[in-house]
């Protein structure tokens, strides 16, 4: 327009004219007006600039972001150390690489193929760019049994949670024997006395991370909501247990619990480590650290892998004294776990277990003792050979998902009821459509938690319009929790409060809202009581670490049950259905 204004002969009037309208036409642009809708957005943080990318539904994504300098080297087994400041702008339009792992199955076989162990890096989701106003934010943690995965995935950042009206982050985190190996060379050689919790230090860091920069994206530092499933919901819990614990103002559990599986102490996970070690044939002493770290990340892995079955150690978080101070069973048993709203649930099947019923007898006695008869009666296995539940599957199923899953998330629940901080429980009881046969297995919940339906893979299926109606329900319950630490709003159906009655809502098959109360309760009471009866003379032993707030269960006496003549070999567990962020085959109860 100012062009064809100007196109006038060359006297002093008309350039005189010429320059006042185009001053004019500057003067009625907004000084912050928006850049063009296909413009690259760019930012400031601390470490340097990025530019990342326009998302198709007018947001913006920043991928790739390093949160931390990459743990090679000498930086292998050591707390993360924040990035180095970069010159120029750095692009963040692409995922960085998933961490370091093996291929466990299907499910993560492509990040075990593409991992490498320069791999901290986080994205960050924007609904709207520039964004209008501080958002929420939403801290996701991946799962993966702390051995596997990638926060990397279109399941994650191509859904419609963000347009729910938050800001997601999501954090690749070391895995396996990179993230969570303690040994007492490691122990020594650190400033505050502990390892093997490398992983969960980087999800610290990475929070920290969030806490400093994420307004520079539009997200609120305070107002931070921390989720994750399976092992990242596991991890969760743990964080609400941790050094970090104030950092963030509400949680999101899918699917896990801080305690389990059990966390051992910090002198056992050494002595694991110094076993793994050995069968790697290391240099014994000082030397062995200085030999693994430099032997190259998939060469190690390779070895891992052609180590025998009783060899390979299951790694996980420790209680390390520093990133884990206490117990985290001690911890939500005094109420002194963060004190901030809590949302949690698991889906109706989780994992299945294959066993006869005389193989979960021999299971039950092994794994409850004293507590057998009546862990046996509660799954109809007293007098006869239990029944299959057309919800909850056969009676090694329901005991499988009970023990790792249920009963753990139920008791760590009502701890945190107890301490007065509002807590909400779901059941997710609506299997992928396609597979219903299986029922509502782990990790079947995350297409509808995320909004995005995956056309491929174990969760996969046949998606229609009820699978929308229901992901837009849960969007709007998680996003809800996110934003004020209350699931309910306008139009959604009542979410009741946890509370001393155990309220909990059922997403059911036909992708309506079911309130109910007491979810496995005659199954679950008799876990807790163990559980707290198991404490109190841990305690009687030990020594009171904590104070316990409020017991689970009353204690009653429980005479010991007889075991069986024979003890049958043990069953083998079956593999639900895989996904980008997995299901992992979980460990058999301790307590």
């Amino acid at each position: 327009m100012a062009k064809s204004l100007c196109r006038v002969k060359s006297t002093h009037s008309s350039r005189a004219t010429c320059v006042l309208l185009l001053l004019a036409m500057l003067a009625a642009i907004p000084a912050n007006a928006a850049p063009a809708a296909n413009t690259p957005p760019v930012v400031r943080i601390k470490s340097g600039q990025l530019r990342g990318a326009v998302r198709a539904t007018g947001g913006a994504e920043f991928l790739g972001i390093p949160y931390a300098q990459p743990p090679v080297g000498e930086l292998r087994w050591r707390e993360p150390v924040p990035a180095k400041p970069w010159a120029g702008v750095r692009e963040a339009s692409a995922f960085g690489t998933p961490c370091a792992q093996p291929v466990l199955g299907a499910w993560n076989k492509h990040d075990a193929e593409t991992s490498q162990e320069d791999c901290l890096f986080l994205n960050v989701i924007i609904p709207v760019w520039p964004p209008k106003e501080a958002l929420p934010v939403m801290f996701w943690i991946h799962g993966g049994a702390n051995a596997g995965g990638t926060a990397s995935s279109s399941l994650y950042k191509d859904g419609t949670l963000p347009e729910h009206g938050v800001l997601l982050v999501t954090v690749n985190y070391r895995l396996g024997i990179f993230g969570f190996l303690a040994h007492p060379a490691l122990t020594a050689e650190s400033p505050h006395r502990a390892s093997g919790n490398y992983g969960l230090a980087d999800q610290a860091l990475a929070l920290q991370w969030v806490v400093d920069n994420i307004a520079k994206f539009g997200g609120d530092p305070r107002n931070i909501t921390v989720f994750g499933q399976s092992a990242g919901a596991q991890d969760t819990g743990l964080l609400m247990t941790s050094m970090v614990k104030d950092l963030f103002q509400r949680a999101i559990a899918e699917s896990g619990t801080s305690f389990s599986p059990p966390l051992p102490a910090l002198a056992d996970a050494e002595q694991t480590g110094l076993d793994l070690a050995a069968s790697l044939k290391t240099p014994s002493g000082d030397r062995s650290i200085a030999s693994l770290r430099r032997i190259p990340a998939q060469e190690l892995l390779r070895q891992l892998a052609a180590l025998g079955p009783d060899q390979r150690p299951r790694m996980g978080p420790v209680v390390d004294g520093w990133v884990i101070p206490h117990s985290p069973a001690d911890v939500f048993a005094s109420g002194e776990e963060s004190p901030i709203p809590l949302l949690f649930g698991t889906t109706t099947r989780e994992f299945g277990m294959e066993a006869t019923p005389n193989e979960l007898r021999t299971m039950l006695f092994n794994v409850d003792g004293e507590f057998a008869s009546r862990t046996l009666a509660s799954y109809g296995l007293a007098d006869g050979d239990g029944a299959t539940d057309p919800k909850y599957g056969t009676p090694a199923d329901q005991w499988a998902a009970d023990s790792n899953f249920r009963c753990p998330a139920t008791a760590q629940a009502a701890w945190h009821s107890a301490a007065h901080h509002p807590t909400y429980e779901y059941e997710f009881n609506h299997p992928i459509p396609g597979q219903e046969a299986q029922g509502a297995v782990h990790s079947s919940d995350l297409p509808y938690v995320f909004g995005y339906f995956p056309k491929s893979g174990n969760i996969s299926g046949h998606f229609v319009e009820v699978d929308t109606r229901l992901a837009d329900l849960m969007e709007s319950y998680w996003t809800n929790f996110a934003k004020t630490g209350n699931p309910n709003g306008d139009k959604l159906p009542e979410w009741p409060e946890f509370d001393g009655s155990q309220a909990f809502i059922e997403f059911a098959q036909d992708g309506s809202v079911v309130k109910a109360a007491g979810l496995r309760n005659r199954q679950c009471s008799v876990y807790r009581e163990e559980m707290e009866t198991r404490k109190m003379r841990t305690q009687v032993h030990q020594g009171p670490e904590v104070q316990v707030i409020a017991p689970l269960l009353p204690q009653t006496k429980e005479e010991p049950a007889k075991k069986p003549a024979e003890a049958p070999k043990p069953a083998e567990q079956r593999q639900p259905a895989e996904d980008s962020q997995p299901p992992e085959t979980p460990p058999q109860p301790q307590r």
